[in-house]
């Protein structure tokens, strides 16, 4: 059943491939597409590629980080009353999955391939933006 639908449907796709006409081109296509290509080139319209976190985006988190190590750093009142106490951090080291995992250690071996890992990517990005960037310089 399923080798006649095939069969129906291929004959079929090659009787309506056979009857249809080709479709020429106008008689200046080319020219007008390459004068339309040399158009945008000529323009040079360049874009203007702008940062996901902006300079003043940046300012803001820096000075915010720096006012919360300076309020860690020169905080003189007692630790009973300070308001980092108040915070409960039992939540992050008493659970289930921290209990699982204490007993679970990470060979030595492991630790020395994801550290040259890491080291070879920090290597390797900068060396291959820099030769990607040549590249289409050239």
């Amino acid at each position: 059943m399923n080798e006649n639908a095939d069969k129906y449907l291929e004959d079929l796709t090659k009787k309506v491939i056979k009857e249809t006409p080709l479709e020429n081109p106008s008689f200046n296509f080319t020219t007008s597409v390459m004068s339309q290509v040399t158009e945008e080139l000529s323009n040079n319209s360049v874009t203007a590629y702008k940062p996901l976190i902006s300079k003043m985006g940046w300012g803001i988190i820096s000075i915010v980080f720096l006012a919360l190590i300076a309020c860690m750093l020169f905080d003189t009142q007692e630790t009973s009353t300070h308001w980092l106490n108040s915070i409960d951090l039992s939540v992050l080291y008493n659970n289930k999955v921290t209990s699982v995992l204490s007993g679970f250690s990470i060979p030595k071996t492991l630790t020395y391939a994801v550290v040259l890992f890491g080291l070879m990517f920090c290597i390797q990005i900068p060396l291959l933006k820099s030769h990607f960037n040549q590249r289409l310089q050239n």
